[in-house]
């Protein structure tokens, strides 16, 4: 399952168009990102920590690079291939592109209205430079699909909210244990669903 062909041939099947309905609210795109080293026994998949902004409210996490759609990008695979450029200097075109996932609510404050992510699903057919924009990324990682597949790191962790405790899954990533957990989580959840 971990194998990026194999992977590739699954996702296939969703397929997806990549437009943007007229009307529609706030919209935002990421890349998940997949290649293969030469002599890995698993695909692997890349996740930025996002650089700390104090009114960001995603700063710090584990994510998928992107962003939000701006008015001149022609769709919302642009987006994602546009903002992948501009965080991690990953230049992605539409012959990597595998594959469009369903769209995921973001919980946010705004007063625009409920932000929706998409995620596309991309592969590598080698290894890249990353080049990460300090203002917008901490630190780039590439986890093993077979190391998340198998469900390694996968926990609960508490979270005090407006006088509330939650309990929610999150997965510590390794090296450095990061935690990845909320929007990207059920975007991995997603991806490994459809692969599996």
């Amino acid at each position: 399952m971990a194998r990026l062909d194999t992977i590739a041939r699954k996702l296939a099947a969703l397929g997806g168009d990549h437009g943007v309905a007229p009307g529609e609210g706030p919209r935002a795109a990421v890349a998940a990102i997949l290649r293969e080293l030469p002599g890995a026994d698993s695909a692997e998949l890349f996740f930025i920590r996002r650089a700390e902004h104090p009114h960001d409210p995603w700063s710090g996490h584990i994510a998928f690079p992107g962003g939000r759609r701006d008015p001149g990008d022609e769709s919302l695979l642009a987006t994602a291939i546009r903002e992948t450029r501009e965080e991690v200097g990953i230049d992605l075109s539409r012959d990597h592109y595998l594959a469009r996932l369903p769209d995921v609510p973001a919980f946010t404050r705004s007063k625009r209205g409920t932000l929706v992510v998409t995620p596309f699903v991309f592969a590598l057919p080698r290894d890249v430079p990353i080049i990460p924009n300090a203002q917008e990324v901490a630190s780039t990682l590439w986890v093993p699909v077979a190391t998340l597949a198998r469900g390694a790191g996968k926990t609960t962790f508490k979270l005090d909210y407006e006088g509330r405790t939650y309990d929610l899954p999150c997965i510590h990533l390794e090296p450095g244990s990061h935690r990845l957990w909320g929007m990207t989580y059920r975007m991995l959840e997603t991806l490994l669903d459809a692969v599996r």
